[in-house]
């Protein structure tokens, strides 16, 4: 792990031990547990159905190349 993602998570541990602001605690809180929250369960059936088909097709090799892409729509990049 990177030393200064270390290095901060070490000073957040040191800032909240200190924390006495309830209302900053209670928005931390719902912070880490939205962060928790399956993403899946929150989108909608057409979206999973379009991640589940695009898997779908990449399992059958049906791709197409960023550099092909970029041809197509270099025109209007």
């Amino acid at each position: 792990m990177d030393l200064s993602l270390e290095n901060k998570k070490i000073e957040l541990i040191q800032w909240l031990s200190t924390l006495n602001d309830t209302s900053l605690i209670d928005k931390l809180m719902k912070l880490r547990e939205k962060e928790k929250n399956d993403w899946w369960r929150e989108i909608s059936a057409s979206e999973k159905e379009s991640i589940e088909k695009g898997i779908q097709d990449a399992d059958n090799g049906k791709l197409t190349s960023h550099s092909n892409v970029k041809e197509i729509y270099e025109k209007w990049l």
